[in-house]
This record gives C-alpha cells, structure tokens and sequence, in this order.
C-alpha cells in the first residue's frame, strides 16, 4: 500500500521546519522529511548566532522585515522560549546607503537612528568606526539551535509529522496535484504520493530537482567566518555589518564587507560574505582557505580592536547563491521551491514559511522578483562576489 500524504515538506533546515510551522498552524496535514539527524551542522542551518540586520532599503525585503519581527515574537509566545536577543545591529562603511536605509525604515516605524562615529566608537568600543553609523535597535541575533528545534515542537503541536534521517532519492510529478516520492531511511526503500510537495532543500537544491525544473543558476559555496577571542570580556558588541570597500584606505586586500556579532561563550563571530569556493554539499573538505583566513585576521587587527585576531576557531557553512542574492520563491505545478538565500535569509525565515504556505494553499503567489525562471544579468559567480552585497546573517 502506497502512503497518500497531502503536503510534504522536503528538507528540515530553517525554511523548510518554518514552512511546516506554518502548514501546521492552518490546520494542514503536513509530513516534513529531514536527511540528516537534528543538529547536524552540514548544511546552513546551524549555530547559535545570526543577524536580525534591518538594514534593507529595498521595499520588498523591508515588509518581509517588518512582518519577520512579529512572527519571531509570534514562535517565541508559542514555543515558550524568546527567540531574539535585542543587542541591536549597526552599519556603518557607507553613508549614502545608510542614509538610505535610515529614510525607508523610520517610514515604515522601524527605529533608526544615525551616529557619528565618535558617538559609535565610544557606546562600541570594540568595533573602529570612521564615518557615520546607523544603528537600529530593533535588531539583535537570532539562534539556528533554538530556533529550528522551536519551529518543529510546534508544528508537531500542530499535528505536522516530523521525520529525521529519511532521504529523497526520486521526485516524479504525476499530475497537477500528485508527485511520487521515493525515500530512504535506516527502515529501507519506501514510496509515498503526496498532492504537493515543498523543496527547501539548502545546497541540496540542484540536486533534488535536476534539469528538469527552470531554475536560475545558483552556486554553493563553503564560508569560512572565525569566532575571536574577546580581548576585553566586559565590552559591549551589537551585531555589526561593515560596507567596506576592497581598496579603501585601511584595509587594501578585503574580499567584501564583514558582517559579525558576539556569539556567547564562543567569541565574537566575524566573516566575508560570499567569497568562499564553490562546493558540493556532499564532498565539503571543511578545511579553510588559508589567504582568506588571513585577510580577515588582518581586517579585525585594523577595525576589531576589541578582539584577539591572533586567538581563535574556525567556522564552516554553506551558502546557496543566486547571481542577484534575490531568493527563489515559487511553485511549479505542485511543486513549490524555497532557495537560494545567498547568506541573507535566516533573518527572514518565519515570513519565508507563511509565502511558501500560501503558495502551497494557492492563495497567492510570491513577489515576481523571487520568481525560479527570473532573468538576471549576464555576469559570472565571480562578478557578483565584487559587489556589495545587500545585507549578510
């Protein structure tokens, strides 16, 4: 006997467990299927510490944001535990931007302000500033590990039935509302229908759903951020992102803008954004590239004067790139598709899920710039890396 589900969720990250919640919630029947165990740390949900950056001036990322906010209030009432820490967030690297940014927000009643950098230096003396800072209260970090554990417990509430370790080895579209899946597990080789089907597959993406899907290029890469060694304990740290320009006076040999944040009782997290090598998601060497990981200690000697840039431990992650960072929101047929977060996304995740929900339930479609089949530019993977980038986790 062949199961009939009626919606599966393919990929229990961060998007894929938000999109469950949000199922769950409606009263949906929902299955969400996860290869790996909890708490691996293979793909890019994982850690304890990401960016709540406001610092978006582009109207579509700023209603996400402004919805984000009340959906991560929302999961902490339901789950019982507080899912943001309000340290606050501050950019700084380019006024123009940031007086940008500081319009559209305080339009909207995100709060904003902007510093010099004497008054940034002085309330964050662990960061150099040299220009204007924009700070924004209202952000903070979030938390992969309790955030996605928060999701699942509950979706199952809910009635949303949650499987680890079950791998999806075929995706056949058999009509407009019945897909075949074939799945592998530690109990064996099993088919299952579902009337739709939710891929939020991270690196996995590609690989899943093949050539047959119009997918705009996306590129995994393997980032490499370090946590440093506090060298002062008692400093304050926001989460910062830092518009720095490679060539700039100060620091001549930058990949792109540095995005950070103390992480507790780990150090204060600081990385590229972007620059790490393409990588396949099930050959990842999790070894660092050593002139990187230099460029960055020799950035926090110049602009982190509160951390040791000689002390301290390396991270690994992936991202899963689109050329514009703009995301993949859509459905196919009765397959819907959440990729290519491009290392901006997590800060979006309870948004995330409602869209995909609502594309799964047929009330609406997601905003054309997130379509799969969308045309970008003619550039390379390695174009986009030279640019600034929106914003960074």
């Amino acid at each position: 006997m062949v199961a009939r589900l009626d919606t599966v969720v393919v990929g229990g990250g961060a998007m894929g467990s938000a999109t469950a919640w949000a199922l769950a919630g409606r009263g949906r029947e929902v299955t969400l299927l996860e290869q790996f165990e909890p708490g691996h740390k293979l793909g890019a949900s994982h850690g304890t510490t990401r960016n709540l950056n406001l610092g978006y001036s582009d109207p579509t990322y700023v209603a996400m944001l402004s919805e984000a906010l009340g959906l991560w209030t929302l999961l902490g009432q339901q789950s019982g535990t507080e899912q943001v820490a309000r340290t606050g967030t501050v950019n700084h690297g380019d006024p123009a931007a940031q007086a940008q940014t500081l319009e559209v927000l305080t339009q909207v009643g995100i709060r904003a302000e902007e510093l010099s950098a004497a008054e940034a230096g002085e309330r964050w003396r662990g960061i150099r500033f040299r220009g204007p800072a924009l700070y924004m209260p209202d952000g903070g970090q979030l938390n992969p590990d309790l955030a996605l554990p928060s999701f699942q417990q509950v979706a199952q509430e809910s009635g949303a039935h949650i499987r680890h370790g079950v791998r999806l080895v075929e995706l056949r579209v058999l009509a407009d509302d019945e897909v075949r899946l074939v799945l592998e597990s530690a109990a064996g080789t099993e088919t299952v229908h579902a009337r739709s089907v939710v891929v939020t597959a991270g690196a996995w993406t590609g690989k899943l759903l093949g050539a047959e899907y119009p997918l705009l290029r996306m590129t995994v890469t393997q980032e490499q951020p370090l946590h440093f060694a506090p060298a002062n304990r008692d400093a304050v740290w926001p989460g910062f992102n830092h518009a720095l320009v490679p060539g700039s006076p100060g620091f001549e040999h930058a990949y792109s803008p540095v995005y950070g944040m103390l992480t507790p009782g780990e150090g204060v997290k600081a990385g590229w954004h972007g620059t790490g090598a393409p990588t396949d998601p099930d050959k990842r060497s999790f070894a660092s590239e050593p002139s990187q990981r230099r460029a960055l200690q020799d950035y926090a000697r110049v602009w982190l004067p509160g951390v040791d840039a000689d002390a301290f431990t390396e991270i690994s992650c992936t991202y899963t790139n689109t050329e514009d960072e703009d995301f993949v929101l859509d459905r196919i047929g009765p397959v819907v598709i959440g990729a290519g977060f491009s290392g901006h996304g997590f800060k979006f995740t309870p948004v995330i899920g409602r869209i995909l929900a609502d594309l799964v339930d047929g009330r609406g479609t997601a905003p054309a710039k997130f379509a799969a089949a969308r045309k970008i530019a003619d550039t390379t993977f390695s174009d986009r890396r030279s640019r600034l980038p929106r914003n960074s986790d």
